[in-house]
This record gives C-alpha cells, sequence and structure tokens, in this order.
C-alpha cells in the first residue's frame, strides 16, 4: 500500500508507460533535425506545452518551460527574476526547493527575507503577506499547499495583494498542479513552477514553469538550442531562453499521455476523490489515544495529506514498522520543511506523512487506520 504521493506517484496511468516505451523506440531529438523522429518529438513537445498553458491559464504556450522538476524551475525562478538587493516574502511552510534557493540569493545578492509566520495548525493567513511588506520589497515567494499537512495557502487572495503592490509573484504548486484548479490570471501568478512527476502522474524528471507575458527571467544556463547556432549567447526568446540542451522527450511524451488522462477524468473529480480519502483516515485515527495529527482537517480546501506522530515515537520508527509489518509505504522525518517543523515543534520528532491519490482505495485507507490503531496500543 503506497501512503507517499506527496513524493511522487508511484502508480501512473498505463498510457502514460505507454507512451513513454513508444517514445524510447521512435522519437528522435526535438528542435535537432528536419527528419520524421525530430518532427515527431517537437510535435510532442509542442503539444504538450500547449496542454500545461491550457490547464495554468497560461496565455501564451511558448512561455510554458520544459524543465527536470519544480526545484529547477525553482531555481530559474527566483534567481533569474528577482533583482539584486531586493526584499523578498515567503512563509515557513516553504519547502528547501524554494528556501535554498532563496539563501543563496540573501548570500550572493545582498537580498533580504521575511517569513510569513505558521499557527500551531500550520496555517498562513493572505494579510500576514501585507504586513511584510517594505519599500524593498520587490517578491512573494509562496507554496500553493505544503508538503507535510497538506494545508492550502488561498494563492488569489495573495496574489491580489502582489498585484496591488506591483510585486512579483512566483508560486510553487509541487504538491496542487493536477490535483487543485489553478488560473494564472485569476490568482495573479507571475510564474507559476510545479513538477511532472507528482499531482500530474508523469514520469520524474518532468517539470515546467508558467511565465506571464511580459516577465523577464534572465537565462539559468546557456548551451545547444537548435536555433541561432552562430550566435555566442543564448537565443532571447521564450521557450529556447531557458531550455539549452536536449529535453527530456520520453519523459516528456509520459507527461503529455498524463495530461490527457487528467483532462479526460477531471481535475475537479481527482481533488475529490483524494480529499475523500484523506478525510476517512483521519476520521479513523483522530479519536485513538496518543495520536497527535497536524493537517488541519476542517479547512475549506486541503490536499490529499495527513501527518500525524504517535505518543513521543520517533517518526522513523513508526515509519519503519509500517513498512516492515503491514506493507504500508509513508514518509518520516523533515520532509525538506525545517520551518514547518519548527512551527509545529517537531524538529526532533519529525512526523508520518500519509498522501493519498488518486489511484489509492477505501480499503487500503482501512488497513491503514487498524495499522495506525494498533502501532498506537503498543
Amino acid at each position: 500500500m503506497y501512503f507517499d504521493n506527496a513524493a511522487t506517484t508511484r502508480v501512473k496511468p498505463q498510457c502514460v508507460i505507454d507512451a513513454v516505451c513508444e517514445a524510447m523506440t521512435s522519437m528522435g531529438n526535438a528542435s535537432r533535425g528536419a527528419h520524421g523522429s525530430s518532427l515527431s518529438a517537437s510535435r510532442v513537445v509542442y503539444h504538450t506545452r500547449e496542454k500545461l498553458a491550457r490547464m495554468f491559464h497560461c496565455q501564451r504556450a511558448d512561455h510554458v518551460i520544459l524543465t527536470m522538476n519544480a526545484t529547477e524551475s525553482l531555481n530559474i525562478a527566483i534567481r533569474g527574476a528577482i533583482p539584486a538587493g531586493s526584499h523578498v516574502i515567503t512563509t515557513d511552510l516553504e519547502h528547501n526547493s524554494v528556501l535554498r534557493p532563496l539563501y543563496l540569493m540573501e548570500k550572493e545578492k545582498q537580498c533580504s527575507l521575511s517569513f510569513v509566520a505558521s499557527d500551531l495548525q500550520g496555517n498562513v493567513r493572505p494579510e500576514q503577506f501585507e504586513e511584510l511588506i517594505t519599500p524593498k520589497t520587490r517578491a512573494i515567494v509562496c507554496t500553493h499547499a505544503s508538503n507535510l499537512t497538506g494545508n492550502v495557502v488561498d494563492i488569489e487572495a495573495v496574489g491580489a495583494i502582489a498585484k496591488k503592490h506591483g510585486l512579483l509573484f512566483i508560486v510553487d504548486a509541487s504538491q496542487t498542479a493536477g490535483v487543485l484548479p489553478i488560473d494564472m490570471e485569476q490568482m495573479n501568478i507571475d510564474i507559476l513552477c510545479f513538477t511532472g512527476h507528482k499531482g500530474l502522474m508523469g514520469p520524474q524528471g518532468t517539470g515546467g514553469m508558467c511565465i506571464r507575458e511580459g516577465v523577464e527571467v534572465e537565462v539559468f544556463k546557456c548551451g545547444g538550442s537548435g536555433v541561432h547556432s552562430y550566435d555566442k549567447e543564448q537565443p532571447r526568446d521564450y521557450p529556447t531562453r531557458l531550455e539549452a540542451g536536449t529535453l527530456n522527450g520520453h519523459g516528456i511524451a509520459g507527461l503529455y499521455a498524463a495530461l490527457n488522462y487528467i483532462e479526460e477524468v477531471g481535475i475537479s473529480a481527482i481533488e475529490q476523490k483524494e480529499n475523500a480519502l484523506a478525510l476517512r483516515f483521519y476520521e479513523g485515527i483522530r479519536n485513538i489515544e496518543g495520536i497527535r495529527v497536524y493537517s488541519d482537517m476542517e479547512a475549506k480546501q486541503h490536499t490529499g495529506v495527513v501527518a500525524l506522530n504517535i505518543r513521543d515515537y520517533d517518526s522513523a520508527m513508526v515509519a519503519d514498522a509500517l513498512s516492515e509489518d503491514y506493507d504500508i509505504a509513508t514518509r518520516a522525518g523533515a520532509h525538506c520543511a525545517p520551518r514547518m517543523h519548527q512551527a509545529l515543534h517537531t524538529t526532533e520528532q519529525g512526523a508520518v506523512r500519509f498522501s493519498f491519490s488518486w489511484f489509492n482505495t477505501e480499503e487500503e485507507v482501512d488497513k491503514a487506520v487498524e495499522a495506525i490503531r494498533e502501532l498506537a496500543e503498543e
């Protein structure tokens, strides 16, 4: 029983597997030739950009940049779009994929950081962002949902604040892309960063970023592009500006198939099922003696994540027992979210994270509840 979908979805739609296998035997290098295999790869890449632009309401498909993962996307966005010397607002909810690039900006580009503080349930309020704005503030960088608790940030409200004050708004949608509806226009998002291997159900090594028209992101790496080969500098046009080197064409073929699958199923159906599974699990464990739940399951919107601890047991020992004795896969420890653990006072103990996907079942959830009950009684 696999409940570590916030790390990566292990169960993929069959169409994704088939698409990768077919691409491995037929696909050439996109934008690197005029023969059939290369053109086929170019078409898959192009149509994937179109689907991603449509899903996230990005106005221009050529402003959809394909990367290896959300970490690469966030590095490109943070280090390429935020000016040196800026004041940047972020939150306690952030993953190290946001925190470490920001700390690097603090060290190398004299940027200053302010953190919107989390409460004891792992929530932040939109008005907290506005309270931290100074004359030097240039950007807000914020996760859409915590990878530890599943708590969702009101991105639309934060985006309205960013727009009101003329701030760049960068959103980490690692936990929400493919799971929650995202509208860049309505939410006033300037740069949306996402990964392909979680809620989008695609292969690892895929991801991307959507950039609002008019937003400038400087070259992150340079090299082969398939165009303007005699120029000494990386081409300036999107998407080539940010896509030096060969793309993961085989993975992108799988991501394209995954996007087709999600379109057919519907994001709302996926959201409803994952939330229902998480709520079923929460209701099953909430009254067990010794259980402490860190996710705010009363919230209006939530991802399919429930984080917990049993008494004062080390979270790694609990996760190991779940794996060895019950064949249940979870994630324990710090989850690359150090400030979130500090806010929840779980720095030493960590937490055990259950994260549910479209392919999990109620029967699996009920078995997980029983496993937690038995471990809590030991």
